[in-house]
């Protein structure tokens, strides 16, 4: 009888889905297994699936031990697991772990580097991938958890790590020079996240939205203005950062036009829709490199430190702007999978699933 289930998604078209049943890996000498128990869904996640090639997304769970094909791919969540079995010492039955996890009901990992905080897995296929991705999080040694906010880690903590260092970055190099920093898909959690952090600590800050988020973005009190994409020609002509997280060319397009040689910065940041515009970006900012800094200068802990003060910070105000709907199941989950992929989930809502 079968008791494990995976979700894939067509590499080729995301929309479509498949459901593999299989039995409860067994792990082997130095692995542990995880059953992964709730998972979130955002427009980051999408994000993972149409870079899936590029930015090698797909490499972290492969499909094949699993019994899915290669033309499938799992799609990754951030969420929390609980150790079921272990053969690693300081790896325990029942320890919960925050992590990077396959939209699956079980995860076999290679802990390594065990230690109070969690522990790194060393499995060998995801040896050259980004370290960051390869952490899981004790419950118990994360100065950030909180039993009582795990909605709101597993729905901003990813998002918000990428907006804590991507504020980071913009105060490192004293704002680029900018007068105003300028954000596109300005209701989405990444965005506000990030002018949350920047709010108040420089230049003005502007946010972009459609005309059907412009009220939900003001009145999260992040940004100093808030204006429809439409009303990109009332922008001052001033040294303007732009931080792009819709990927829309003709947003940037717009820009150019209009402020010219006063756009001093253009950052492609993510895609909150599936057309993958980096390329005609000045840059691309990609969270693991401003960690690594970081953790050069500050050392782990430091940073550790620096971001759960953040994170509380944040949390405090997030509960408000938020609205969980919680679901539970392989369907649960590809119903919210859809909806965000289609975009037709309000900013107000985040998808938490139950597996």
């Amino acid at each position: 009888m079968p008791n494990s289930w995976t979700f894939a998604v067509a590499r080729d078209e995301i929309g479509r889905t498949t459901l593999v049943n299989g039995p409860v890996p067994e792990i082997g000498a130095g692995e542990a297994l995880l059953r992964v128990d709730r998972v979130g869904l955002t427009a980051n996640n999408v994000t993972y699936a149409v870079l899936g090639e590029s930015m090698r997304y797909w490499q972290f769970f492969p499909g094949e031990p699993r019994g899915i094909g290669p033309a499938w791919g799992l799609v990754p969540l951030w969420g929390f697991a609980e150790v079921v079995t272990s053969d690693v010492p300081g790896v325990e039955e029942g320890q919960r772990v925050y992590g990077y996890l396959p939209p699956a009901m079980h995860l076999v990992v290679q802990p390594a580097r065990v230690d109070r905080t969690g522990f790194r897995d060393a499995t060998p296929h995801r040896a050259d991938l980004p370290s960051p991705y390869n952490s899981y999080r004790s419950t118990t040694g994360d100065p950030a958890y909180r039993t009582d906010q795990e909605d709101l880690l597993i729905l901003f903590r990813p998002l918000f790590f990428t907006s804590f260092m991507l504020a980071d970055q913009v105060i490192d190099n004293d704002f680029y020079g900018a007068r105003s920093v300028l954000l596109s898909s300005a209701s989405s959690k990444t965005a506000y996240a990030a002018a949350f952090e920047l709010h108040g600590r420089g230049p003005r800050l502007i946010g972009l939205a459609s005309p059907g988020n412009v009220d939900f973005t003001r009145a999260l009190g992040c940004y100093d203005e808030v204006l429809p994409y439409d009303r990109i020609g009332e922008l001052a002509a001033e040294p303007t950062a732009y931080l792009d997280l819709s990927g829309a060319p003709a947003t940037r397009a717009a820009l150019r036009r209009h402020l010219g040689d006063s756009l001093v910065r253009d950052i492609a940041v993510g895609l909150t829709n599936q057309i993958p515009n980096m390329a005609e970006a000045g840059e691309f900012f990609f969270a693991p490199v401003q960690i690594r800094k970081r953790r050069q200068d500050w050392g782990l802990d430091g940073l550790d430190a620096r971001f759960a003060e953040a994170w509380q910070r944040f949390a405090a105000v997030a509960g408000t702007w938020v609205d969980v709907q919680s679901g539970a199941g392989p369907d649960d989950l590809r119903s919210a999978w859809l909806e965000v992929l289609e975009g037709r989930t309000r900013p107000r809502v985040g998808h938490v699933v139950q597996l």
